[in-house]
């Protein structure tokens, strides 16, 4: 009736237009626009009616594709020509079974894959290629292989897969892999975001269509699917993981003329990003033909249509599946003591030590050592050891391990939402309330030492009683636990007493204690007043506490910390800046530097230096720090491919501490040292793998470094007050890095290429403060060899070494005597000579010294000085 109508109009135009009456004029010219802007939306409803918001087939034909998937892995910044990997290839063929005869929109699709060939995704000599000479049913296997070459039916509602279709007892694997070719149907062709469910999951898609060409980009980090990951605790020894994908669709005539996809993902070390690996995934499928193919099958609803092609077809997820690889060579024996972070090694561990039997001591230590330091801790392995705590300990040393173990487990399993975990509520419950009820120093001592792991919020106002209220080491050690707190969690509470203790308010405190008082108070968002009241009490304090103060309000200025801007503030009033506040003497310090500053970690030094009027060290503390850009990353992760297998990302790692020291003292010269040497030896293995059950391709990277952080305090208390010269040196340090690319076949054939690169990182000495400066330069000047004149004989110089006398008298055995004791300084060593006449060297000329010295001194005992 409307055609009619619109019909009727168009001849009515003309006589309306002659009409010479104005009035009825505009009337009519009003009544014929509406009936023609209705005309021509009835016109353009009548000319989209059929066109569909997706690909659209034919009735009648088949599309014949050429398809290929392909697997790169190699370094990240590595060139795709020589990575390992394989492709996969087939032909495809496409053909529409049912349209629905109440929306064009909704279409049913046969995909099927035909001649499926796997081989290198680059050329290779025959000798390294271990496809060479094997067909793809070898390779494959007879029932994977028809498998993959059945058919599947997707439902495509408004160009996105509503369901798919395939049969339910086949391998998993050979499902991914047509669900990843059914996901690249998957597009809509206008621009716009939405939210799509494909092989990856469910993800944030944005696509953006010019003419006949559709970019789908797709973010992989939205993406919802159940993935296994291990976050590690330590954010340094983390791995970052970056994924991007795009698709680019070219149309012709409504459907697909060609699709090109690509994903990418990135792993990198955080501590150095330089170690990597990348997968590359792609796809292309490119229409071949069109062909005459089958009609359509005729039925109402797609149940009919199924049922009628054939009854075994069952809906599924478009979602890949997880996929499990045949273990053909697992490990037999678990680690236990070394990891602990499996159910299986854990029973293992346990069954083994006995902490009732006090001569296994050690092994126990070492256990507990590998649970406090385990990356991703369960809830069952707190639970076990404080069953153990609870128990009968034979070893009072491993039993207050145990629960400083526990603190450190506490504190990870918060760090991932777990604190309301049955286990570690009673671990924090059993803590806490130990620590109320505990009377003895040793007991107090041990359960602040579990908190200082723990950093509990509900733990601040124990913490606080003790630090204001206890005894000097407890009430250090409480101070010490508050000053790890995030400022956050750093109340008013907190800091006004902090503030007590600082300015003493109630009770007198050690200078060790009232000193983190005030790191406390300046490194939690102070208060202009709280910063002047601390310079002002600058002047009025002890004399090196004076210095060790001015040393932490300079540092904090140097480094820009948050304080800073509120320090300069309250500094721009003469009376808490001015020359007699700035200038007191002392040889104390707060001194921060820098160990390493790249692009990916640095790593920090803070040497606090805190000595008594007369001289003596009250406190020396060398904390180092290492942070990183502070992102969020896995260290083993598990990626599905939108070409259909799954990749995995693996980097375990093991570090090795070795803390050992020595102390020489000499009442002849009046000199003491110690040397604590700071050993540490990383280890790190990364596998980046496609596993596709028939082929495996990936890389395996290793990296190892070793080295040696030495504190060298030399003290000479022949004068008052003492001279302190302290040294913070690194040995040279060796690094390696190892690169492994490989594919293996389940048969054992394998291909391998290797890389390597070892280098020595320098070591050097890092330079402390000034005062620290000043006095090492008095020290080390004290014991420069001066000339010794002999009473006869020619004097003999020689280079020095730490093993040999710097000066040699001929001719002079009490001299030589003298000269060893000397060479005792240097070289750390208590050996000098048996007899004076034993090594006694005679000359007249200084050209006869080298000729004539002997070999190196022996020992004397310590009475027979």
């Amino acid at each position: 009736m409307l055609y009619a109508l619109c019909k009727t109009s168009v001849l009515l135009i003309q006589p309306h237009v002659l009409n010479t009456d104005t009035g009825s004029s505009a009337e009519s010219s009003m009544i014929l626009l509406t009936v023609l802007f209705l005309c021509i939306i009835s016109t353009y409803s009548a000319s989209v009616k059929g066109h569909t918001t997706g690909p659209s087939l034919n009735n009648d034909k088949l599309y014949k594709f050429a398809y290929s998937a392909e697997v790169y892995v190699d370094r990240v910044k590595a060139s795709l020509q020589k990575s390992a990997g394989y492709r996969i290839s087939s032909g495809v063929d496409v053909n529409l079974l049912w349209r629905n005869p109440d929306n064009d929109d909704d279409q049913l699709i046969k995909i099927t894959m035909k001649d499926v060939q796997v081989e290198n995704v680059n050329e290779r000599p025959a000798a390294k290629n271990i496809f060479k000479g094997k067909s793809t049913e070898k390779i494959i296997g007879k029932e994977y292989l028809e498998a993959l070459q059945r058919p599947i039916v997707i439902e495509l509602v408004r160009g996105k897969v509503k369901t798919f279709y395939s049969y339910q007892n086949e391998p998993g694997f050979t499902q991914n892999i047509k669900r990843g070719l059914a996901s690249l149907f998957q597009l809509q062709l206008h621009s716009g975001s939405s939210s799509e469910v494909d092989i990856s999951g469910k993800c944030n898609t944005t696509y953006h269509v010019r003419q006949d060409q559709v970019t789908k980009i797709k973010d992989l980090d939205s993406c919802e699917i159940e993935r296994k990951r291990f976050t590690s605790h330590n954010r340094i020894l983390d791995v970052g993981t970056k994924g991007t994908s795009a698709t680019v669709y070219v149309l012709e005539d409504s459907f697909i003329k060609s699709i090109k996809a690509e994903e990418n993902f990135v792993f990198v070390l955080n501590y150095r990003r330089k170690t990597g690996a990348k997968i590359v995934s792609k796809q292309r499928l490119e229409l071949k033909s069109v062909q005459a193919g089958m009609g359509l099958i005729a039925a109402k609803q797609v149940a009919g249509v199924i049922k009628t092609l054939d009854p075994n077809y069952v809906a599924m997820p478009l979602e890949a599946e997880p996929v499990k690889s045949e273990c053909k060579k697992c490990p037999s024996v678990v680690d236990a003591v070394t990891s602990a972070q499996t159910p299986e090694s854990l029973e293992a561990v346990l069954e083994f030590l006995d902490f009732k039997d006090a001569s296994t001591f050690i092994l126990q230590e070492r256990f507990l050592y590998a649970c406090g330091f385990a990356s991703h801790p369960s809830e069952t392995l707190l639970k076990l050891l404080t069953e153990k705590f609870k128990g009968d300990v034979a070893n009072e040393d491993i039993r207050e391990t145990l629960v400083i173990v526990m603190g450190a487990l506490i504190r990870k399993l918060c760090d991932r939402e777990g604190c309301k975990l049955p286990a570690v509520a009673e671990a924090k419950r059993l803590i806490l309330n130990r620590l109320e009820k505990a009377t003895k120093d040793d007991n107090v001592r041990m359960y602040l030492l579990a908190l200082k792991n723990a950093l509990l919020p509900e733990a601040i106002p124990l913490l606080l009683k003790h630090a204001e209220s206890g005894e000097g080491p407890i009430s250090s050690l409480a101070a010490t636990a508050l000053q790890r707190y995030d400022p956050s969690f750093l109340t008013k509470e907190v800091k006004e007493t902090m503030n007590r203790i600082y300015h003493q308010t109630r009770r007198v405190h050690e200078k060790t204690v009232r000193t983190t008082a005030a790191a406390i108070i300046l490194n939690s968002n102070p208060s202009y007043m709280e910063v002047k009241n601390i310079l002002l009490s600058i002047g009025e304090l002890p004399m090196e506490m004076n210095k060790y103060m001015l040393s932490m309000i300079q540092d904090i200025l140097h480094f820009e910390m948050p304080s800073s801007k509120t320090i300069r503030q309250v500094l721009k009033d003469m009376r808490a800046h001015n020359y007699d506040r700035f200038s007191k003497m002392g040889s104390s310090s707060a001194y921060t530097g820098y160990i390493t500053r790249g692009p990916d970690v640095s790593s920090t030094y803070s040497l606090d230096i805190l000595y008594s009027g007369s001289g003596i060290l009250r406190r020396s503390n060398v904390n180092i720090h290492v942070f990183d850009r502070n992102t969020e990353l896995h260290a083993i992760q598990e990626i599905q491919l939108q070409s259909g297998p799954a990749a995995s990302a693996e980097f375990m790692g093991g570090l090795a501490i070795d803390i050992s020291g020595g102390m020489e003292f000499s009442l002849w010269y009046r000199e003491s040292k110690t040397n604590v040497k700071n050993r540490v030896a990383m280890f790190i293995a990364g596998n980046t793998e496609v596993d596709s059950f028939f082929v495996k391709t990936g890389m395996e990277t290793t990296l190892e470094t070793e080295t040696s952080l030495d504190f060298i305090s030399t003290v000479q208390f022949s004068q008052y007050p003492f001279l302190v010269c302290m040294q913070m040196d690194r040995v040279d340090s060796p690094f390696r890095t190892q690169m492994t690319k490989y594919e293996s076949l389940p048969s054992g054939r394998r291909y391998t290429a290797r890389r390597g690169k070892a280098a020595t990182l320098a070591g050097n000495e890092y330079p402390l403060h000034q005062e620290n400066s000043n006095m090492c330069k008095r020290v080390i000047g004290a014991n420069t060899p001066e000339p010794i004149l002999a009473a006869q004989g020619v004097e003999c110089a020689v280079p020095y070494n730490p093993t040999a006398p710097s000066r040699l008298v001929l001719g002079n055995p009490m001299a030589i005597v003298f000269l060893s004791l000397k060479r005792n300084r240097f070289s750390g060593k208590r050996d000098v000579l048996t007899s004076p006449r034993e090594e006694e060297v005679r000359g007249e000329t200084r050209e006869g010294c080298d000729a004539k010295v002997k070999g190196p001194f022996h020992g004397l005992q310590d009475g027979s000085r």
